[in-house]
């Protein structure tokens, strides 16, 4: 894979990025780029989403009702996800091993490219603006399970075009053969919308 060179957008006004004598005025509060979304590269998405402990970040705060989670809520559910468990039944241990990971490692490098938002002063995390760009990736599940639901309203399909045929004749032949048919090109139809 090839490096990719970063540059980072600031805001004229003075709210956010570099001030005038060029201090970062970010380096307080976290690794938490500016607002602008980039296009990230490939290798800097898998790298993101090839860890379950960040794709477990991702999926907590694309389920969570708050725009905003603190990270000690955020480690405590995902402790709880990684041991098995309920969150009440989590050791110290437990609890101090998923937040430090979280903490010192997982957050900042997604903060780094734009993926969340990470106050380390405040603790909280809330998706950044680039965290859309690793929904294609994300939702292979989702994927899987639908192709497995047309593939079976297909085969319900044809089982009720092959009785419809065995009991009615031609005529049965002819509305079992347009309900396969019917199956298909609606199938083929959805796939090629989906993509």
């Amino acid at each position: 894979m090839s490096a990719r060179n970063e540059t980072v957008t600031t805001n004229s006004g003075g709210s956010d990025g570099e001030t005038e004598t060029g201090g970062d005025r970010n380096a307080d509060h976290g690794d938490r780029p500016d607002k602008v979304e980039q296009e990230l590269a490939l290798d800097i998405i898998f790298e993101i989403i090839g860890n379950s402990r960040r794709r477990l970040v991702l999926q907590c705060l694309d389920e969570s009702d708050e725009e905003t989670l603190e990270l000690s809520d955020l480690s405590e559910h995902i402790a709880a996800i990684e041991n098995d468990t309920t969150e009440e039944a989590l050791s110290a241990q437990q609890r101090k091993r998923v937040y430090v990971g979280l903490y010192q490692c997982h957050l900042p490098k997604m903060a780094s490219s734009g993926v969340v938002e990470f106050d380390k002063n405040r603790g909280t995390v809330s998706e950044g603006p680039n965290a859309e760009q690793l929904d294609p990736y994300l939702d292979v599940g989702e994927r899987a399970d639908n192709d497995s639901r047309q593939t079976l309203l297909l085969g319900a399909a044809a089982v009720v075009g092959y009785i419809l045929a065995g009991f009615g004749g031609f005529p049965g032949i002819v509305a079992g053969g347009l309900v396969v048919v019917a199956s298909v090109l609606g199938v083929a139809w959805k796939r090629e919308r989906s993509r």
